[in-house]
C-alpha cells in the first residue's frame, strides 16, 4: 500500500513534538487579535500566554475560514506530484471550512482525475480533531493508505469524545450560545458550563457545575460513562486554555479514575480559544460508543 501524508488545520491542538515526529502537516487558520490579523493560525505571532492574559484584560479574539484557494494550492502541490494526502478538518458544525474543502477538491480533481487526496469532516474541534490524526497515524502504521484509512475514520470519528469545562461564559456569549443575562449569573454564582461536541459537530452545554472542582468531577464521571469499564485507553488528550497546573491536577485525576497509557496534555490554541476563552479545560477520548448513542442514554432530553 503506498504511504500517504496526513495534514491537519491548525485547531487540530497536538503537541508540537508528536507533530513532528509523525511528519503532521498542519494548514494555519487565520484569526484576528483585537484588529491585528494573524495568518500563521498559532502561536507564530505571539506566546499562548501573551494570548490569553490579553482575553482576560479585554483583548477581543476572533477567528476566520481557511478559504477555497488555499485548499487548491495545497492539494496540487500534492496531486501534481502524485501523492497521496488525507486531510483532517474542523468540524462543519462549527465552521465553513470543511465545505471550503470541498469546493477546492472538486476542483483539484478536475484537473488531477487520479488524484488520491480525502479531506474528512471531523465533527470535532481542537484535540478531537487532533484524536483523529492519531488514529490515522496509527492505520498508517498498520500499512492502510489514504482511502482506507479515509473510511475507517468516517466511522470512528462518531466514537471521538469531547467534553469541556469552561471558566467564564462570557465567551459563549459572543459566540450566541448562551444568553448574557446566563453568562451574568454564571459568574455571579461560580457556575462552570460542561460541554460536549453533540453527533453533528457543535458544542452544546449539556450539565453545569459550582466551581471547577465540581466541573472537573463531571467530567470524569462523563470520561467514565464513554469508556469501556475495565478497558485500559490508549491516550486521552487533554487541552488547557492558560492553566496548566489544574490541567496537570485534572491529568492525576484521569489516571486515578481510568485506566490509560498516555495522557497528552497540550496548550490550546487560538482557533478554539477563542471562542471559549481562559481557564478552560477539555477531555478528549475515544469511546465504547458513538455520541448518538452516548446522547440517548446519558442525555435523551437534548
Amino acid at each position: 500500500m503506498r504511504p500517504f501524508a496526513i495534514m491537519v488545520d491548525s485547531d487540530c491542538d497536538l503537541p508540537g513534538e508528536y507533530i513532528e515526529k509523525h511528519g503532521i502537516r498542519v494548514m494555519p487558520m487565520p484569526f484576528t487579535y483585537d484588529g491585528r490579523e494573524c495568518p500563521g493560525g498559532d502561536w507564530t505571532e505571539m506566546t499562548g500566554k501573551a494570548f490569553y492574559d490579553g482575553l482576560r484584560q479585554g483583548s477581543v479574539s476572533s477567528t476566520a475560514l481557511i478559504n477555497p484557494d488555499t485548499f487548491v494550492r495545497v492539494f496540487a502541490e500534492y496531486a501534481e506530484r502524485d501523492e497521496d494526502l488525507l486531510m483532517i478538518v474542523l468540524s462543519s458544525g462549527l465552521s465553513a471550512t470543511y465545505q471550503n474543502s470541498q469546493i477546492a477538491l472538486a476542483e483539484v480533481r478536475e484537473k488531477y482525475p487520479n488524484c488520491n487526496i480525502h479531506a474528512i469532516d471531523s465533527i470535532s474541534a481542537t484535540s478531537a480533531c487532533g484524536m483523529l490524526a492519531v488514529l490515522a497515524v496509527r492505520k498508517r502504521a498498520e500499512g492502510a493508505g489514504a482511502a482506507e484509512t479515509a473510511a475507517w475514520l468516517e466511522e470512528k470519528k462518531h466514537s471521538v469524545h469531547g467534553v469541556f469545562m469552561v471558566d467564564d461564559l462570557m465567551y459563549l456569549h459572543r459566540g450566541g450560545r448562551v444568553s448574557k443575562l446566563q453568562a451574568v449569573a454564571g459568574a455571579v454564582l461560580g457556575i462552570k458550563p460542561v460541554l460536549c461536541l453533540t453527533p453533528t459537530g457543535e458544542l452544546a452545554i449539556r450539565e453545569k457545575a459550582r466551581k471547577h472542582k465540581g466541573a472537573m468531577e463531571v467530567l470524569i464521571r462523563q470520561l467514565k460513562q464513554i469508556i469501556q469499564p475495565g478497558v485500559e485507553l490508549e491516550t486521552v488528550l487533554i487541552n488547557h486554555t492558560d492553566c496548566l497546573e489544574e490541567a496537570e491536577v485534572f491529568a492525576a485525576m484521569v489516571r486515578e479514575a481510568v485506566p490509560v497509557k498516555e495522557i497528552l496534555v497540550v496548550l490550546m490554541g487560538p482557533i478554539i480559544g477563542s471562542h471559549i476563552g481562559p481557564g478552560a479545560l477539555t477531555l478528549i477520548a475515544e469511546g465504547r460508543m458513538t455520541r448518538a448513542e452516548y446522547d440517548a442514554e446519558f442525555y435523551p432530553g437534548g
